[in-house]
Parts: C-alpha cells; structure tokens; sequence
C-alpha cells in the first residue's frame, strides 16, 4: 500500500492544478490593448495604440478546491527540508468532491498590434498553455494518497462518479480583428473576433464514470468494482513523453500533435454621457460581452484504453506498468478487468468562457472595472476549463501608469481574493490572487510578468475607447 501512496502523491503533486488568471489587474486598462484583448476582441477597436509590438508574458498559478495552501514561506521550508515533520501544505476543506488545476502555465509572444486607422484595428498573436486538471475528483482517495497515516487507521471505501483528469500542452498563432461599428455622439458600438490556428503538443486523460474503490488494512493492494474508465493519449509512452520534454518540431505540429482551430467572438457598448474626454478616455459607462476559446484540437491517432469490472491493482503493478501504454493495457487486463484498446481520433476541448465586463469613469483617472468569467466548457469532456469568478478592479489608469486591485469572488471555492496589478509604459507585472503570501487559508495562486513596446496615437477630443 505505501508503494501505492507513493507513485499517486508524486503523480498527483506532478498535477496539481492552478487556476489561469486574465491579468484583470492590467489587462481592463485602457492602455493595453493586446492584453485587454484576451478578455474581449471588440477592444481592439478604435484603440489607443497606434503600434505595438508584445515582446513576452508568463502567467503561473495553482487553484483548487480540495484545501487551502499553506504560505508559500511554510511550502518553501517544506520542499527544502528532508523532513517535513508530517506537515502537509494543505489543511483539508469538508467537501467530499474537489477540483483542482495545477499546474497552468500561459506564454504569450511575440505579437504586433496595428491600428489601420481610428477605427479598425488588427493583430497577431502567439501563445503556448499548458492546463492539468482534475474535476469532480473524490476526497477520500486524495486524503488517502497524501496522507499514509490516514490509510492505515482503518478501512477505506468509496465510490466516485463521472470524474475527469486531463492534462494538456498545446500552442497556436492567430490574428484578431476588432472595429468601431457605430460611432455617435452618445454612444459607441465595437466588435471583434480572433481566430486562431491550433496545433497540439500532447495530452493525457482518463474519465470514469465510475469506480468504487475498498482498501483493507495492511494490504498491498487496492480492490475496485463496477470499475468504467477511459484512458487516452497520442504519446504511446509517457516516460518518452515527458523524459524528452517539449521539442520545437511538436510545438507546430509532428506525426503526433493534434490540429484544430479556435475562435473569441465579442461586442463593446459604450455610453458617453456627459464626459469631457480629460483623461483621454471619453465615456462614462461602458458594457462588454465575449466568448472565449471555442474550438477544440482533434488528435488522429489517440491511443484509448477503457477499463471495465471488478479487479485489483497493486503498488509494484502501478509503479512498473502506468508509464508506458502497451504495459498498461497488459497490466490491468491480467487483475482481472475487461479491457478494450484501440487506437482512433479523439478532441480535446479548449477552455470555453463567457466574458461579461463593465467599466464605469469615475474620476478623472479613476475607474471601476466588473468582470464575470463564467465557465460553458463541459468538464466531463477531454479538455480544460476556468473556474467562474466574478473581479470588481479599482484602478488607475493613465498612458505610462496603470494600476489595478482585482477583488474576486472564486465560485469554485466561494471565498474571496485579492491581487494587484502594475504597468509602467509596456511593462507589467502582478498577481490576481495573491494573499497565498500572507496567509494560510487561501486556495489559489498566480503570478504574472510581462514587456511590449507600445505606440500610442494621438487622440481626438471625439474619440474614445473602453477596454
């Protein structure tokens, strides 16, 4: 049992899973375009830049809704020390199910932005995401891999459905396009759309509609029944897979890598009211909507492995057969399980979102930005997804200085979280939850940094723009 334990935490610490943030502390700024842009690519239109070229970002994190995250100074100590004196980084929450996404990495660039004149605006982007994460995962199976001293206090027994873990790196290049439609005295209406080529590196998944799971005390193995899963790859060998690292030739495209496109459609209202276009932003109240990441990425020769029955599996089975796709499939079909494999095409959905934003001009250079995320990705399929969350960001907001403190509400952990977000001229950097470095209670983390050279237009006195 403790071999069991063992080879679990490594590939559930390996995959713990973080929430990818939307820079909301720079990004709804009226000065930024290529980042504000990821959110809605109606704010192309009619934008300030008149030029700008996006050297890099990187955003991490980790979300979940398992428990909360001890200080990133208690992890440090921790994962530095050879003995952690049984201190676990987590404090179990009551939930019976969790999710969680650890880690998620985005990097963005290179990209140009151009502004073809005061109303249409075009640009090309680059980005590689990396996603790994679990949905409607069972407590008790967690608890019991992390923590050995649990397991051997009694029996274990659990049942857990409709369950889905995928793990997934992909990169794409595509151009977006956002233009003033109407432009009026009192109003002004913008829309945009990107379109993206997508090309996959690689992924892994497993879905179980269902697996009810005993363990006794002092066994070696655990014993599962009405066992109905689902494992896929395109990488037939994932030691290969994850020993040679991520090469260029999969990174845009190889015999392996998956193809697929993807698409953010969105629309801006703008209300002028009685602004005097001081602040070189001339609204007073404006309203966004957008979806994000429709499309998926279709891999033409998965490698499937459904599992159906009753069986056991052991701690060395585990250890010497989970790594490779042929061991595996002969693995578990001598513990007793049915077992069919076949080799077919199979999608692997991009994270879908509902974008809905409001910013309101309240002084000179002060604005109030609301931002709704909310998940439409079905968790259940191979793929990704964000966890809803709804951010009211104060900020400051000028043309060489941009400040924001992004307010959430997480809907996954239904706490609240603070970040903050800095810009000077094109470079940036910030956090959207943040408090992980000061307290122990916290569920989530991430981090963000970032350079372009921006070019900014002069603005007419008529003319005005909302991110």
């Amino acid at each position: 049992m403790k071999r069991i334990l063992l080879v679990a935490h490594c590939i559930l610490l390996l995959n713990f899973a973080s929430n990818a943030q939307r820079y909301l502390g720079v990004a709804t700024g009226n000065y930024n375009a290529m980042n504000s842009m990821y959110l809605n690519p109606a704010n192309l239109g009619g934008c300030n830049e008149r030029l700008s070229v996006y050297l890099f970002s990187v955003n991490m994190g980790v979300d979940n809704s398992l428990g909360t995250i001890s200080s990133i100074g208690s992890i440090s100590k921790t994962l530095g020390s050879n003995d952690s004196g049984g201190k676990n980084i987590f404090s179990f929450s009551n939930s019976s199910k969790f999710s969680m996404m650890v880690p998620s990495v985005e990097i963005r660039g290179p990209g140009l932005l151009y502004s073809i004149n005061s109303r249409h605006t075009v640009a090309l982007l680059t980005r590689v995401r990396a996603f790994n994460e679990f949905n409607n995962f069972d407590r008790s199976l967690y608890s019991a891999i992390t923590d050995p001293a649990s397991a051997t206090q009694g029996n274990i027994a659990f049942n857990t459905q409709n369950f889905n873990w995928t793990a997934h790196v992909w990169s794409e290049i595509g151009l977006s396009y956002g233009a003033v439609l109407v432009d009026q005295d009192m109003f002004q209406l913008k829309a945009g759309v990107s379109l993206r080529y997508l090309m996959g590196v690689g992924y892994l998944g497993l879905k179980g509609k269902n697996l009810n799971v005993t363990y006794k005390n002092g066994s070696d193995s655990i014993h599962t029944t009405n066992s109905d899963i689902e494992f896929a790859s395109n990488v037939q060998s994932l030691s290969d897979a994850f020993t040679n690292g991520v090469s260029t030739d999969k990174l845009f495209g190889g015999s392996t890598a998956g193809k697929g496109l993807g698409t953010d459609l969105g629309l801006s209202f703008v209300y002028r009211g009685d602004d005097n276009n001081e602040s070189g932003n001339g609204y007073k109240l404006a309203f966004s909507a957008a979806i994000t990441d429709l499309g998926s990425i279709n891999y033409k020769s998965s490698y499937n492995v459904n599992v159906k029955g009753d069986g056991y599996l052991s701690g060395n089975g585990i250890k010497d057969n989970v790594k490779d796709y042929e061991d595996f499939r002969a693995y578990v079909k001598t513990q007793g399980y049915s077992v069919d494999t076949s080799t077919k095409s199979n999608k692997v959905y991009l994270p879908t979102a509902f974008v809905i934003s409001g910013d309101y001009h309240a002084l000179k250079k002060i604005f109030i930005n609301a931002t709704l995320i909310a998940n439409v990705a079905n968790p259940q399929n191979f793929g990704s997804q964000y966890y809803s969350q709804l951010t009211i960001t104060p900020r400051y907001d000028s043309k060489i200085l941009s400040a924001g403190l992004p307010i959430t509400f997480n809907m996954l952990t239904h706490n609240m979280r603070m970040g903050l977000g800095f810009r000077v001229s094109g470079f940036f950097l910030g956090s959207d939850d943040m408090l992980a470095l000061f307290s122990d209670h916290q569920y989530g983390f991430n981090f963000y940094i970032g350079a372009l050279v921006p070019f900014y237009r002069k603005i007419e006195r008529n003319q005005f723009k909302f991110h």
